[in-house]
């Protein structure tokens, strides 16, 4: 049973395992694999390190089952064994340098499994001291030395340093713990010689410490080059110089010797044992000449500097006047500052002007004069003596141009009270140009105009607008007298004052309908821009710009919307807005408005005064019987012109008028106070149920004196009541007026009664 769950635990770790292996023979996994290093991981030089590679494996056989064991260092195998048996692999490392340095692994493969162990750094501190050997402690100069650098016990790559007086002089790599060269020594002397190594151990290098010092002598051999310049003192430009290089030895049968004479880093010429050069001799050339000698490694030179004398001076161009302007004279001097006058003879140096051609005229050595060139030129002089040409520097004519007289102009707007820019400015001139600012005759400033996009601005303020007829400016670009420009003659703007608004028509009260003009003036500079408001309106209502200093705004056809308070604003270039004094307009109701308006109330009252008698008549008209009155005229006929049938109550309140006499009498006349009284005494009756009839008897009336009008001057005559006291009718039938003529004096004494509420008396039978 122990067994059967010993098998079961098996089977399930190999299935589980990275490392397991099942097959109908065996089964087998890789648990483990350890690699270590021993003593330590960190050890010195010299000391013996063991690898040792442990591995555990389960199987189901008896026996170990054959495996293999890899070492690693740095990711290269270094060591690989086979073996059957369940023991560690141990890999020995004797007597450990630096070239051991790095990171080691073990790898156990078995059948086609395997499995690697985690990586272990070996650290080997300490390395060896080098050794140095020569072949020769004594040579002659340019003779080559053996020498070889030993690093005892070393291995891996490793650099090689070969040192000369503590100098580097040579570098080499090797595989192996020495290294061998040549070492050529050229200087004369003693010299000390020593190595140093370094182990390339990726990515890391190790350096050792200094050999030990081994001295050689080096012995000079007997060659020289030797230099020789001719002549030897006080050589003057345009001397000719005889320059030989060549060998001088003290051995015999040398060879493979070449010899190179060179002045500065030219080479001027070349041989195997001497070689002669011939020049002239100038003060701008290198005085210094060097002789070298070459044989095999060794090398020997021999210098010599000589010092040439000018025969003269570079010369030098100038010009007369210094500043030249168009079409003017000018004068050019070309002159060498010094010269050799005991090797010149007089006349012998000379002096031309290029280009060539020029228009100028040769007045004497180095002088040359005439107009200025129209356009710029460069000129160079050349200095000539004994075969020596020198160039002086290039001079550049500029010709400039006379400036043109000013012109003074104001920079935007000149406002009275306020700063403005004057300009002074000329059509012509070569800069620099002085341009000065004059008030009257006395200067106030001056500005030096030096580039083209600069401008002669001056700022300046007057208070008087005739002021600015006393500024003037002057320009000026030479020694020469100033060009003045004309007095400055400009618009000032004076700032606008004073606004008001006036009103047309000038009335306490407008009525709608008529025609408004607001006129808004100020005083000020023009053109000025105009603008009326009406106080709650943000937007003006009428704007214009008036080159006056006054406008007008009309309103056509008042109305009373329009009724508010006005003011006008005003601005001009001087920038300042000034504002009226508000007026308040007051739009009243038309005239011809208010007339109809009291028209139709009097029609209203009109018309509620005969409602009211109608509506008292109807009231008394139910408590009476209809009554007649009749009025007969004194003529028998009863067809007489004069008689007017009334047929409706309404004919009784119109209007009436007679003409006494020829004179117009209106039946609205005023009666005497009296007959008012008696009047009101019957109305006012306290028997108001008595019924009467007014008969009145009037005379006969001519027809061709009183002419009967008809219409709305019906005639009537007011009757007289009865002394018996006639009673009233509501309810009136025809009625028969006798039409009164100017007989009657008792006609003025009655006032007729209209639009009153009496009732009118009824005709009799």
């Amino acid at each position: 049973m122990i067994l059967l769950l010993l098998l079961t635990s098996t089977l399930l770790s190999s299935y589980f395992h990275p490392g397991r292996v099942v097959d109908a023979q065996s089964t087998f996994t890789i648990r483990t694999i350890n690699l270590s290093i021993e003593p330590s991981n960190d050890v010195t030089r010299d000391t013996n390190v063991t690898l040792r590679c442990q591995a555990t494996v389960w199987s189901n056989v008896p026996g170990a089952l054959s495996r293999k064991y890899t070492i690693y260092k740095d990711g290269n195998a270094i060591h690989t064994k086979s073996c059957s048996t369940s023991e560690d692999l141990v890999y020995p490392l004797s007597e450990v340098r630096v070239s051991n340095y790095g990171k080691y692994t073990c790898k156990i493969n078995i059948k086609e499994e395997q499995l690697t162990s985690v990586a272990k750094k070996l650290t080997v501190t300490g390395q060896s001291k080098p050794v140095i050997h020569l072949n020769k402690n004594e040579v002659s100069e340019g003779e080559a030395i053996t020498a070889r650098c030993t690093a005892p016990g070393e291995t891996g790559s490793i650099f090689f340093y070969f040192y000369k007086d503590a100098t580097e002089i040579m570098e080499k790599q090797a595989n192996s713990s020495h290294a061998e060269v040549q070492l050529h020594v050229s200087s004369v002397g003693k010299h000390k010689i020593h190595c140093t190594y370094t182990v390339l151990v990726t990515p890391e290098s190790f350096k050792s410490e200094e050999s030990n010092t081994l001295t050689v002598s080096v012995t000079e051999l007997p060659i020289t080059a030797v230099l020789e310049i001719l002549p030897q003192s006080r050589i003057y430009e345009g001397d000719q110089l005889y320059i030989s290089c060549s060998i001088r030895s003290g051995m015999r049968g040398f060879q493979n010797t070449d010899v190179y004479l060179s002045q500065g880093d030219q080479l001027l010429s070349s041989g195997h044992t001497k070689v002669n050069h011939s020049k002239v001799a100038l003060a701008k050339d290198p005085g210094k000449f060097e002789c070298t000698l070459h044989m095999g490694k060794v090398r020997k030179s021999d210098t010599k500097t000589i010092s040439v004398t000018e025969l003269f001076s570079v010369p030098t161009l100038t010009v007369s006047p210094a500043e030249v302007f168009h079409r003017e004279y000018m004068t050019l001097s070309c002159k060498s500052e010094s010269s050799a006058s005991e090797r010149l003879a007089r006349g012998e140096l000379t002096y031309t002007l290029e280009p060539l051609g020029n228009r100028l005229i040769n007045k004497g050595p180095g002088i040359f004069s005439g107009n200025t060139p129209p356009n710029d030129l460069n000129y160079t002089c050349v200095a000539r003596a004994k075969g020596i040409m020198k160039h002086s520097e290039t001079l550049t004519i500029r010709p400039k141009t006379s400036v043109s007289s000013p012109k003074i102009s104001v920079v935007g707007r000149a406002v009275l009270g306020q700063p403005f820019k004057i300009l002074c400015q000329s059509d012509n001139g070569s800069l620099p140009i002085n341009y000065t600012l004059l008030w009257g005759y006395d200067q106030l400033n001056t500005t030096v105009v030096k580039q083209p996009s600069q401008q002669a601005l001056f700022t300046v303020s007057i208070t008087k607008p005739d002021e600015i007829s006393k500024y003037m400016c002057e320009a000026k670009n030479r020694h020469k007298e100033a060009l003045r420009s004309r007095r400055l003659n400009a618009t000032v703007i004076v700032p606008l004052t004073s606004p008001f608004l006036t009103v047309i028509p000038d009335l306490p009260e407008i009525s709608e309908g008529v025609d408004l003009i607001l006129i808004c003036g100020v005083q000020g500079t023009p053109p000025v821009t105009f603008k009326f408001y009406r106080v709650g309106n943000d937007l003006p209502l009428y704007t214009t710009t008036s080159n006056r200093n006054h406008t007008d705004y009309p309103v056509h056809g008042l109305s009373k919307e329009q009724s508010g308070i006005y003011y006008c604003e005003a601005v001009n270039h001087a920038r300042n807005v000034v504002y009226s004094d508000p007026v308040t307009i007051e739009v009243r109701m038309a005239l011809w408005k208010k007339v109809v308006i009291g028209g139709f109330c009097l029609l209203a009252l009109s018309v509620l005064a005969v409602v009211c008698v109608l509506c008292f008549r109807s009231k008394r008209g139910k408590r009476r019987p209809t009554a007649e009155l009749s009025v007969k005229p004194s003529s028998p006929k009863s067809d007489d012109p004069l008689t007017v049938n009334l047929t409706h109550d309404t004919e009784l309140y119109n209007t009436a008028t007679v003409r006494l006499d020829g004179a117009a009498v209106s039946v609205w006349s005023d009666r005497p106070p009296e007959a008012v009284n008696d009047e009101e005494s019957s109305v006012m009756s306290n028997e108001p149920d008595v019924e009467y009839t007014e008969v009145v008897h009037p005379r006969p009336v001519d027809p061709a004196k009183v002419p009967l009008r008809k219409g709305t001057e019906t005639v009537y005559s007011e009757l007289q009541n009865s002394p018996h006291g006639a009673a009233d009718h509501h309810d009136y039938g025809s009625v028969e007026y006798a039409e009164l003529n100017s007989e009657q004096p008792e006609i003025n004494s009655y006032r007729l009664e209209v639009n009153n509420h009496q009732d009118l008396p009824v005709p009799v039978d």
